[in-house]
């Protein structure tokens, strides 16, 4: 029966039109739209702002109280829509169900109605309003993956230590330092080969992207911020992350990595570790290397200082002890020093100099030779 004054017995009148306004004073998502057949096209009979605002159907996955779920304002102004009119035949209180994607034969017209009033969509004409990287339209491509294509990175150089020969000292050979050659690495080539319609977009509009490619056998998933940064996870479970700008990681708890594999990391600034900030008892830095490795340590130009500031320095060599020095050797000792040799003692000064360059001094109150103990 029909009641014009019951909601759900006054007629089901619904409609389509374009959105002309979705900035919502009350900041409910409502939209103004002007309604095909209901409303006429010009905007000076009815401005867009005597409109009546629509409200938004949220789906089912959507709470809409509370904040919970996805807010309202994704639908942008110049979107086909379709809905009803909760008021029947007076046709004041329209519901959006939804929206109409289509192919925009035309761009905005500002003057006219059922347009975009910005100028700003569609963005494209005669090209479907589905997202590029769902169609993968190598007529239409995407500027972001194209952009992504031209800024991978390649040929990243890794530490490259340089060989020391053997030295011979005194007539015995001293040890050496094996080359550990660098390299170069690459970001592995973009995995983007979606096939429609199994690549499902989200693209916001200054540009942040989320794909979930169920492309066989190019399965991914993308996520990216409208600068760049991102984290892609290809087919085969390989991960890439790019960061554009800073990269913070705040962790309150601990943290456990394991890599099966190898690891190199290429720093163009400085690199700094502090351990044990809070000064607590057994927080150790431990560096253990497995057999048949070594560790090289190599400054191009610059010093290599070891202090401490309250503390020991302990060496224990199960080997030779090989120390190479281009300049002068300095030591300067505060206590006692004591030096136990279990076989011989060779002390030389190289005979090439003059003979004044040629003495060894010793300098104390006592000098005590072959004394016994």
């Amino acid at each position: 029966m029909y009641d014009n004054n019951f909601l759900g017995k006054n007629n089901f009148i619904w409609f389509n039109g374009v959105v002309e306004d979705r900035s919502d004073p009350q900041q409910l998502g409502r939209l103004r739209v002007r309604c095909l057949g209901i409303h006429t096209d010009n905007k000076d009979d009815l401005p867009t702002a005597d409109l009546p605002w629509a409200q938004l159907i949220h789906p089912v996955t959507s709470s809409g109280i509370s904040g919970l779920g996805a807010s309202p304002g994704f639908i942008v102004e110049g979107t086909w829509v379709f809905g009803y009119f909760r008021d029947g035949y007076a046709m004041q209180e329209p519901m959006v169900i939804g929206t109409m994607p289509g192919k925009p034969a035309e761009l905005s017209n500002t003057s006219g109605g059922f347009y975009d009033p910005n100028g700003i969509y569609p963005r494209y004409k005669d090209e479907v309003d589905t997202n590029r990287l769902a169609t993968n339209n190598a007529d239409h491509p995407h500027l972001g993956l194209e952009l992504r294509k031209l800024t991978r990175k390649t040929g990243v150089a890794t530490a490259d230590i340089d060989k020391v020969d053997k030295l011979t000292v005194n007539g015995l050979d001293a040890g050496e330092v094996l080359a550990s050659d660098g390299d170069t690495w690459s970001q592995p080539p973009i995995p983007y080969e979606a096939e429609y319609p199994y690549n499902h977009v989200f693209e916001s509009e200054s540009g942040h992207v989320i794909e979930i490619d169920d492309t066989k056998d190019a399965e991914r998933l993308f996520t990216s911020h409208r600068t760049g940064t991102s984290t892609e996870i290809d087919y085969l479970g390989n991960q890439v992350d790019i960061v554009k700008g800073d990269h913070y990681n705040i962790i309150t708890g601990k943290r456990q990595v394991v890599i099966d594999g190898q690891t190199d990391i290429t720093i163009g600034g400085r690199h700094k570790v502090f351990i044990n900030k809070d000064g607590a008892t057994g927080n150790h830095y431990d560096i253990q290397i497995g057999p048949n490795a070594s560790v090289n340590i190599q400054v191009d130009k610059g010093d290599i200082n070891l202090i401490t500031k309250d503390g020991n320095m302990n060496q224990r060599i199960n080997g030779d002890y090989n120390v190479e020095v281009a300049g002068d050797y300095n030591l300067d000792i505060r206590g006692h020093r004591s030096i136990y040799v279990n076989s011989f003692t060779l002390d030389r000064t190289n005979l090439s100099y003059s003979a004044s360059a040629r003495e060894m001094d010793f300098d104390a109150n006592t000098i005590h030779l072959n004394k016994d103990r």
